[in-house]
This record gives structure tokens, C-alpha cells and sequence, in this order.
């Protein structure tokens, strides 16, 4: 597909959403083993690992004959000590969330306009919402601050994903 195709499916799905809602469907926290940043030497030493993932778009029919687009997009962080050889053992702590944005369709759109807004667009709503809950969490959690970017993109280059689903 040509970037003028792609963009023209994009515009037409920005032309035809509009966002109704973004909430946290799952969320996980936790230290592993027996680490505690507030009580470990240096802390600041570990490295920063993130995840961001779009990972489905699905159409849903209301009773009332809307219809609305929900998008999941999944996040995360994950602490991990560079000294250690095993993958998993290297995990010190993570913070994940998934969370769903919902826009109200004011028309039908086709799946290439449903995955380029969902791959492109989506994630530009969630961001501050992630952004917020990752702060608050790794302040709870005495966890080295991270200061994200006011945005981040997923880099979904991909020029179309699977029939219904949008992968990132």
C-alpha cells in the first residue's frame, strides 16, 4: 500500500472516530524475588526496559445500533539488573497495564481505516494516561522516577495486520 493509500485510510478513520473512553483493563505491579528499591544499594543502576504494544482493534455493536472501535494497547516497564546472565532472573521489578481506548463510530469503516488509526493514532490518547499511572506507581513503589516523553510512538511500520486485529 502506498503512503498516499495509507494516509487516506487514516484520515478517513480520524474524520469518522471520535474518543468516547480510555480505561485500565489489567495492571500489574510487582517486585521479583526479594528486591526492595528502598532498601537496595543503588537502585539507579538498573536498566529500563519498555514495552508498548497495540495489541488488538475489535468492533463492537451497542444495543442502542452504534457501533464503537476498541483499541488495547499494552505498556510496560521492567527494571533489570545488567549484571545478571539469565533473562528471567534479571527481572528486578515491572509495572504493565493494558488499557482500552473506545471511539464511537459515526460511520462504517473498512479494516485498512480501523489498523492505521488504531496502529498510528490510538496510543497518541493513552499516552498521558500512561504516563500518569506509571509515575504515581513507581513513586508508591520507591522505584527509580522515569520521566517519560510527553509522546511516544509504537513502531507499527507494518502496512496492513491481520483480518480484525491490529498488532504492534
Amino acid at each position: 500500500m502506498s503512503a498516499a493509500m495509507a494516509s487516506d485510510h487514516l484520515q478517513s478513520a480520524i474524520d469518522t472516530l471520535s474518543l468516547q473512553d480510555i480505561y485500565v483493563r489489567d495492571q500489574i505491579a510487582r517486585f521479583v524475588g526479594d528486591f526492595d528499591p528502598k532498601y537496595a544499594e543503588n537502585p539507579e543502576r538498573l536498566r529500563v526496559q519498555r514495552m508498548h504494544v497495540v495489541r488488538q482493534a475489535q468492533v463492537v455493536e451497542l444495543e442502542d445500533g452504534n457501533r464503537l472501535l476498541r483499541v488495547f494497547v499494552c505498556l510496560g516497564v521492567r527494571w533489570i539488573d545488567p549484571n545478571e546472565q539469565d533473562e528471567d532472573a534479571a527481572v528486578q521489578a515491572l509495572i504493565e497495564a493494558e488499557f482500552v481506548a473506545e471511539y464511537r463510530m459515526q460511520t462504517a469503516l473498512d479494516q485498512r481505516a480501523i489498523d492505521a488509526f488504531s496502529l498510528r493514532n490510538a496510543s497518541y490518547h493513552v499516552w498521558p494516561y500512561w504516563r500518569e499511572l506509571l509515575g504515581n506507581q513507581c513513586l508508591r513503589m520507591h522505584l527509580p522516577r522515569l520521566m517519560l516523553p510527553m509522546m511516544q510512538f509504537a513502531d507499527n511500520r507494518g502496512d496492513s495486520a491481520p483480518e480484525g486485529e491490529a498488532n504492534g
